[in-house]
């Protein structure tokens, strides 16, 4: 039904309108009594063979919403009923920001892809937490599964970056189950230059610090770029295994944009690449980082997931969990219980 009658309806439309549309269609349809319950009934799996315990949480299942779709934490709840196993929020920023200028969002439906360069437009890590309060604390059934993804202001310099990602690390240390350190995004100017070595080992390092020193500490992951040489692959192994933080989610998007078929109007866009394009080069990364490092910690495994396949791929080539992003909106919630069925099957 998504794919042959919702799908072409939303995709007539500006991409970044239909996203806000379905936002607010999700949280109308919930408040209508038993379209949760349907909604899980249909999509969410449960089996012994889904259930993963990693860095100290328990997921239902290793399928995940990965961040950029609930940026705002605004339809947690709704999306988990879907059946994914975990939610990740953001990128958030310490203040609100618009983000870069519209049009900022493509469909590049020949490549079953998506261009975006929004730029961390969100409404800032407060407004979060206000939402995220209303998230029963963990071991309550209810309990949402939350990762914190953030980052840094555009405004703010590289060189007092750390100061951005303490603010949010402290404002969501108490509303989140791990957090996401996203030093990888294309679309805010210079923050991949994050990603070399002194200046994300500094950045880590300070957030693994005050870590420590609650009562009790909550997992860290670092995401990487999929556009990183092998050397900078090892220099990323080196930093987790530097700084102990607890693990990788690969990748983000690509500023690659080899082998596409869509039209140049469109393949010329400025910002990062999701989708199909990405599938076999987010899958290598994973493979190198997990063989380099002798399986040394856990990767989320995110990037071009379109089919069940697709994740199971990922899975084989080292990864504990999985999230999607621009599979979801190409194939719907279906593509989650696929996902799931296939892991049982196996």
């Amino acid at each position: 039904m998504y794919k042959s009658l919702v799908r072409p309806l939303l995709f007539a439309f500006d991409p970044e309108a239909v996203h806000h549309f379905s936002f607010r269609s999700i949280k109308l349809l919930s408040r209508i009594p038993g379209f949760s319950t349907l909604s899980r009934k249909r999509y969410k799996q449960n089996h012994p063979a889904l259930k993963r315990e990693l860095f100290g949480l328990q997921f239902d299942n290793p399928v995940g919403m990965a961040a950029g779709f609930d940026k705002d934490a605004k339809a947690f709840k709704e999306f988990s009923n879907l059946g994914f196993g975990f939610i990740e929020i953001g990128t958030l920023t310490p203040v609100p920001q618009e983000g870069n200028p519209k049009q900022r969002l493509f469909r590049l439906k020949k490549d079953q892809a998506i261009v975006n360069r929004m730029g961390f437009n969100n409404g800032g890590v407060d407004l979060a937490v206000e939402r995220l309060k209303k998230n029963p604390k963990l071991g309550h059934p209810n309990h949402v599964l939350i990762g914190g993804n953030i980052g840094k202001n555009k405004v703010t310099p590289n060189d007092q970056a750390v100061n951005d990602y303490i603010i949010c690390f402290e404002k969501l240390f108490d509303h989140v189950d791990y957090f996401t350190v996203n030093v990888s995004s294309p679309n805010t100017p210079g923050l991949r230059e994050l990603q070399d070595r002194k200046p994300l080992t500094h950045i880590l390092q300070t957030l693994q610090d005050l870590n420590n020193k609650k009562p009790q500490r909550k997992p860290i992951l670092l995401k990487i770029a999929p556009d990183l040489t092998d050397d900078q692959l090892m220099d990323i192994i080196g930093i987790v295994e530097d700084t102990k933080i607890d693990g990788v989610i690969s990748s983000n998007t690509t500023i690659s944009r080899e082998g596409l078929q869509s039209e140049d109007s469109l393949i010329n866009q400025a910002g990062g690449l999701s989708g199909a394009p990405l599938t076999k080069r987010a899958t290598e990364v994973i493979a190198f980082l997990h063989d380099r490092s002798n399986g040394a910690f856990p990767i989320i495994g995110v990037g071009g997931i379109m089919t069940a396949q697709d994740a199971i791929d990922k899975i084989n080539a080292g990864a504990s969990l999985v999230q999607l992003y621009t599979g979801f909106v190409y194939e719907g919630p279906a593509l989650i219980r696929e996902i799931n069925k296939a892991i049982i099957e196996l």
